[in-house]
């Protein structure tokens, strides 16, 4: 089965669990939407299919164990099904597992399934997500909003065990998203202040009508509505698209006797279009008819960049120190002339430059200024780019600060940081919330002169932020009020990259790219800052010590290897101890941290090191050339070689058993909490076995040293038995 879990917004979602064959039915049925039956045999609704290939599921650990899939909804479609397929493999480790899917309109999910702790001033909404526990589900979206759609799966949690890849069978879970949208090819533009007759019976009728920039309020209203050529409007409007996590639809329902209903939407999304169905609630055969009305109030907009603050304007004074102006009396005078013209002024605008500086990586600043002007009766808005569809893989930070000085007890900066339009109704609301977008609220005051706000993973679209002066408890102290603002407003890949127990790392899916921490040295959390399961400072020395200092038991193999005159082995086991010691020096968060060269080099001579040193060893015990001549005396003598059982008992069975917990604590006891000691343990076990297997010297060789020395300072080493010669 399937369950579906988010914080809000749920209306226009339906989950369901399909069968192989059940999926082939829903791609060949009509769409059951919205309108049910009354979408059979509509000739405007056109059906397309999109598809990317699979990609194998992880367990879960941090961002980059999960699966991305980018998709793009074409517009004016009215409804989006997700088929969920997962497929495994025969093999007796792989077992029904649940598997999480999340959902996200405009940027990637942000998933929290280990449950660990946000950065300071970080909002995050709700995760919208299904658990699949069977190998197909489906998930449907009514009048879905175009543009970017992004799905994440993973498997549950990883249990932080470490091991050798293709020594143990895994099973491989592979999941594949496909998407279908029934779209519409024939939609009524809806002109404003121009009524459009509408006659519903059987099908819906599918509107849209531009919102243009800066457009204050939107009014839609049904006049002359009537059912079967009596009065009455049993007609359901459903205004907007659906978004997850959040759905800010508007439905309104019309079923009065009255033969006008209207829906108000203030600041609507600017420059776009917005879709408009209205669905008969009528009988199957009843006719209602309608005219449907647009009317837009346009925003007077004041352009604060025409006449730029300037040191030597009159009557202002500066603080160096601090960088803040005092305001000028001709912009005094502007701010309090808002009706100018036509009618007031809604805004002032402040032009943005929007600095590209890497990957994932954008810097914004006003123009020709570095403070923003706020007062009481008109707010103040600042646009922020973040449309390229490429911006929507960092994270957004806001930082404000304001002279408290020029902050009374009672008067507060409130700010709001909104997509699509920008919050306008100070005046009677402080929630933040235009149309189609709960905004996110910043407060200034002369207690808390500072505010900051990190977004992660921002929608891609236009954002704006707002801000105006407001005395709730004595308005009248905020009329000849003005603040001024300084503003950080900026586009990271990762907030204070990670932190130092973090790293930012670039993820790519295709050619869409974004940005993830990972963590280490037991911190956790989006930004690597949930220290619940950290190691201590002195915690992270006594790793580094131990799985540094365990390697010099590689000397006793040394001395060993040279006492008998195996010079190879005897170099190999010091470039092992060597590379090791250096590398996991170097592999060390925080503190305790030591690199001689570069990571990756001394990591594959690490592992070179390693791996030569085992071979080496088991060449060295084998002795190839004499090994035949053993196994003949051991069959001509029945008796076992070595035939003394002081060998096996002081050095075969020590070593052998060394070699073989060492393996074992290798490949099945090593997880990340227990890494530091089990690994220092498996240093000091491989280095011990090592010393017991090496053979016994020769008889006729002379410890310490070989059997001649010649002029040309190489060394001659001498097989009596076999009279075989080799220069070393």
């Amino acid at each position: 089965m399937g369950r579906a879990g988010t914080g809000t917004g749920g209306a226009a979602v339906a989950v369901a669990v399909a069968g192989p064959l059940l999926l082939l039915l829903l791609l060949a049925r009509p769409p059951p939407g919205a309108a049910g039956d009354s979408q059979k045999g509509d000739v405007r609704l056109v059906s397309e299919q999109f598809s990317q290939s699979p990609q194998k599921l992880s367990f879960y650990s941090w961002y980059g164990s999960a699966r991305l899939f980018h998709f793009r909804v074409p517009p004016d479609a009215v409804l989006l099904r997700w088929l969920l397929q997962v497929s495994w493999g025969s093999s007796p480790t792989c077992t029904n597992v649940e598997i999480t899917v999340y959902f996200r309109y405009g940027a990637p999910p942000v998933i929290n399934p280990l449950g660990t702790s946000f950065p300071a001033n970080t909002s995050v909404q709700p995760s919208f997500f299904i658990k699949m526990l069977q190998s197909n589900a489906s998930v449907n979206i009514s009048h879905p909003a175009p543009g970017d759609w992004f799905v994440v799966a993973h498997l549950p949690p990883s249990s932080q065990k470490i091991e050798v890849k293709d020594f143990v069978p895994t099973c491989a879970y592979v999941f594949q998203p496909d998407m279908l949208v029934v779209r519409v090819v024939e939609v009524s533009v809806l002109e404003p202040d121009v009524p459009l007759p509408q006659n519903l019976l059987s099908h819906p009728s599918y509107l849209k009508i531009f919102v243009p920039k800066y457009t204050q309020e939107l009014r839609l209203e049904l006049q002359g509505c009537v059912s079967n050529g009596s009065l009455g409007c049993p007609v359901r409007l459903t205004v907007g698209s659906a978004t997850l996590p959040s759905n800010f639809q508007k439905v309104l329902t019309c079923t009065g006797p009255t033969q006008a209903c209207r829906l108000l939407l203030p600041s609507p999304p600017w420059d776009r279009w917005l879709q408009v169905t209205a669905k008969s609630l009528a009988g199957p055969h009843v006719s209602v008819a309608f005219s449907a009305v647009a009317a837009l109030t346009a925003c007077r907009v004041w352009n604060m960049n025409v006449q730029p603050l300037l040191p030597s304007s009159l009557n202002q004074s500066c603080n160096i120190s601090t960088g803040l102006m005092s305001p000028s009396p001709s912009y005094q005078d502007q701010g309090r002339n808002s009706r100018l013209g036509n009618g007031p002024f809604c805004l002032m605008s402040y032009a943005v430059t929007r600095e590209d500086v890497d990957v994932v990586s954008v810097r914004f600043r006003p123009l020709d200024r570095v403070l923003v002007l706020v007062q009481s009766d008109t707010p103040s808005v600042m646009q922020l780019y973040l449309n390229t569809g490429m911006d929507s893989g960092g994270s957004l930070t806001i930082s404000l600060w304001a002279n408290q000085s020029l902050i009374t007890k009672n008067s507060w900066v409130v700010a709001c940081v909104n997509a699509a339009s920008p919050f306008l109704s100070f005046n009677t609301s402080l929630n933040c919330t235009t149309a189609f977008f709960q905004g996110y609220p910043l407060f200034l005051s002369a207690s808390s002169r500072e505010a900051n706000l990190i977004i992660p993973y921002p929608e891609t679209d236009t954002w704006y932020l707002s801000l105006q002066l407001v005395c709730p408890e004595s308005p009248e102290e905020c009329v000849e009020a003005v603040v001024f603002v300084e503003s950080a407003l900026s586009l990271v890949p990762c907030l204070h990259d990670c932190g130092p127990y973090g790293q930012c790392l670039l993820l790519r899916r295709h050619g869409y790219l974004y940005a993830g921490c990972s963590c280490k040295a037991g911190w956790r959390g989006w930004s690597c800052t949930d220290n619940s399961t950290a190691q201590t400072v002195a915690q992270q020395k006594a790793a580094a010590l131990l799985l540094t200092l365990s390697n010099l038991l590689f000397l006793a193999p040394i001395a060993v290897s040279v006492y008998r005159s195996l010079l190879v082995e005897a170099a190999v086991y010091t470039y092992t101890m060597f590379f090791s010691t250096f590398y996991h020096a170097c592999d060390q968060p925080g503190e305790a941290v030591l690199c001689i060269l570069n990571y990756d080099t001394l990591q594959y001579c690490d592992f070179l090191g390693s791996g030569v040193s085992m071979w080496v060893t088991i060449l060295c015990m084998a002795r190839l050339k004499a090994a035949l001549k053993y196994v003949y005396r051991c069959g001509h003598r029945r008796q076992c070689y070595p035939t003394s059982w002081q060998r096996w008992v002081f050095y075969l069975l020590p070593g052998i058993s060394m070699a073989t917990v060492a393996l074992a604590i290798y490949t099945s006891m090593m997880t990340s909490d227990n890494y530091y000691y089990t690994h220092s343990i498996w240093h000091m076990l491989l280095a011990g076995s090592a010393a017991f297997l090496l053979p016994p010297r020769d008889k006729h060789t002379e410890p310490w040293a070989c059997s001649k020395k010649l002029t040309c300072h190489y060394q001659i080493c001498k097989n009596h038995r076999e009279e075989l010669y080799t220069v070393t």
